[in-house]
């Protein structure tokens, strides 16, 4: 659907990969996309992510936020009509404060949802996760309406009580809505989010882990199988729900039959990219946790099977999924592009 009136989103963490997705999808729609950094020196590097998609022309502007300060939000989306809250923090490692994850996030969200309210904005999607639906299941499967239980027993790591905490704090705010304005909301609900990078930025969690494969740092293959979508996807997912005739849903952007990590690996492998194919035991992990920040955070995804309904998805969003097989070879090569560029550069 083409925006005739020139209509303006806001989005979050535009430098995130994410965000700059949905920034080139609503540009490819026709929308004026005011984009926040947390510092403007990035504008650059976000423009130049977007540009190799599409040529932002004169429908691109920033402006500078921080999730954890007031600062700015008032004047932030004065004149936008959608906001897409994206922003969150997200760290691969399990940090040694959970806070340090669930507070921003938290706080974040209603910041957004204030300004976005005072600024009458019509619509919200919020970015949250399938880990708010069902981190604590380890098999079964979950559905838009499910809920992840965050009792100690079920061992939810920091970035799983965040998305949780912070998606609910978001509901209860629309739910609880007073005054004249009230806003509308949905939100997309990624599984593990794969696909090719648009910047040299493959700091994040699956890039990241595309890049130890690709190098091998990582020396094998934990029993990890989780429902995954493509980057595209997601972005796509953020724009039809902004553009739906239907509000107030969570929406599961995620594959309905949770994929082995070593149908990745082997799809490589296959592909000509040498990257470990062994399985790494489980008791190694939990000995690694020990010691490594990244397995302790690992260690709640591994031995899981469980899968998703993405019935809705599919249905009101019209979602026809890019195969997966594409979804893993596009990421390897701009991931690999990356690589093979900064080890140029070091030469």
């Amino acid at each position: 659907m083409t925006n005739k009136t020139k209509d303006k989103v806001f989005v979050t963490g535009i430098s995130g990969w994410i965000a700059q997705y949905c920034a080139i999808e609503l540009l490819k729609a026709g929308y004026l996309v005011k984009g926040s950094l947390r510092t403007m020196s990035r504008q650059p590097e976000v423009i130049n992510a977007i540009a190799k998609e599409i040529d932002p022309k004169d429908q691109l502007e920033f402006c500078e936020l921080d999730l954890t300060k007031d600062s700015g939000w008032d004047t932030a989306m004065n004149g936008c009509t959608y906001l897409l809250h994206i922003a969150s923090p997200f760290i691969v490692s399990e940090p040694k404060d959970e806070n340090e994850l669930i507070t921003p996030a938290k706080e974040g969200t209603l910041r957004a949802l204030k300004a976005a309210q005072k600024s009458k904005v019509k619509r919200v999607i919020l970015t949250s996760s399938i880990v708010s639906m069902s981190a604590h299941q380890k098999s079964g499967s979950f559905s838009p309406e499910s809920w992840t239980d965050l009792d100690p027993k079920h061992k939810i790591n920091a970035y799983q009580k965040s998305k949780t905490i912070a998606e609910k704090v978001a509901w209860d705010f629309i739910q609880n809505q007073t005054g004249d304005h009230k806003l509308e909301m949905s939100t997309i609900n990624p599984g593990a989010v794969l696909g090719p990078t648009l910047s040299e930025d493959i700091q994040g969690a699956s890039l990241d882990i595309c890049s130890q494969l690709l190098t091998g740092k990582m020396p094998g293959i934990p029993n990890l199988t989780i429902c995954m979508v493509d980057v595209r996807d997601v972005a796509k997912h953020h724009v039809s729900a902004m553009q739906s005739p239907y509000t107030n849903k969570r929406y599961i952007s995620a594959s309905a039959k949770p994929i082995p990590f070593m149908h990745l690996a082997e799809t490589l492998k296959k592909h000509g990219y040498k990257v470990p194919t062994k399985k790494v035991p489980t008791f190694l992990l939990k000995i690694l946790s020990l010691f490594d920040p990244q397995a302790k955070a690992m260690l709640s995804l591994i031995d899981r099977k469980v899968e998703c309904d993405n019935s809705e998805t599919i249905k009101d969003l019209n979602w026809d999924p890019i195969p997966l097989e594409k979804t893993f070879i596009d990421m390897a090569k701009s991931v690999n592009d990356v690589l093979e560029k900064e080890n140029g550069d070091k030469k």
